[in-house]
């Protein structure tokens, strides 16, 4: 990773979000840097969903929250932070490259290239074969990866954001997978990460969230119980305080990283 990718693009201190009296997320902190995955975990309730729209600038907040790169007018904004939420209610019969088009919009970079970085972002994510189907005719499944291309596009690449930082915001982004292309996405995030682009998803899969990220944010009635890499958070005693039951730890055995298997 280069000596830009290393600077931190993302600092949170002392994050409280509520609703009314009520703390949604409350005394929430983490950093991160440029290239690198962050998975919120924890069980329902945890607050996770409204930590990552503090992020995404959906929720008042209290606390220090920093992305000194950031641009601050909204179609600048637009072109560094691409926000993925956990339902996506698109209804109008587009061909898929033309949702993921949609992504393209903050940009001025001509139609030739939006339509190469569509099919840059299609193929990265192992759905190039729907390029010629409707949007409403798709499995949730294929909805679900048709609506990461489509923000991948958006922060796509650097220099569209004069190389300045970019960070994608997902939540949920596994949901309606089956186990093979889950794990093409996460290939593809990964790769998409090591472009430099920060990412912070948040995740119930515990496992999933071990196998790609770089940090886990583990949360639980709206506070952070720990902040670690996946083999120092993802641990029996921390997974049965988030979780309150029975697990055992094991450890991948090509990768090397924890995973969690019932009482």
């Amino acid at each position: 990773m280069n000596s830009q990718c290393s600077k931190v693009r993302i600092s949170a201190a002392h994050i409280k979000v509520y609703n009314g009296s009520v703390p949604l997320v409350d005394d929430v902190s983490f950093d991160l840097k440029a290239g690198e995955i962050l998975a919120i975990v924890g069980p329902n309730g945890a607050g996770k969903s409204s930590m990552l729209k503090a992020l995404a600038g959906d929720l008042a907040y209290q606390g220090t929250l920093l992305m000194p790169d950031i641009e601050q007018q909204a179609m600048a904004r637009a072109r560094q932070l691409a926000v993925l939420p956990q339902f996506n209610l698109l209804s109008f019969p587009y061909l898929v490259p033309e949702v993921v088009a949609l992504g393209r919009i903050p940009h001025k970079t001509g139609w030739q290239k939006d339509q190469e970085i569509i099919l840059q972002s299609l193929e990265l994510l192992d759905i190039s074969y729907l390029a010629n189907r409707k949007y409403t005719e798709l499995s949730g499944g294929e909805k679900q990866r048709v609506q990461l291309a489509r923000v991948m596009s958006q922060i796509w690449r650097a220099q569209d954001s004069n190389n300045q930082a970019r960070i994608l915001l997902l939540d949920e982004p596994t949901n309606a997978l089956d186990l093979g292309h889950q794990q093409q996405l996460l290939k593809g995030l990964r790769t998409f990460a090591k472009q430099g682009v920060a990412i912070i998803m948040v995740m119930h899969d515990i496992n999933l969230a071990s196998s790609c990220a770089d940090k886990v944010l583990a949360m639980a009635c709206g506070q952070q119980v720990m902040l670690g890499t996946p083999n120092e958070v993802i641990t029996e005693q921390t997974m049965q305080q988030l979780f309150n039951t029975k697990v055992s730890i094991t450890s991948h055995p090509e990768y090397n990283t924890p995973i969690v298997l019932g009482g």
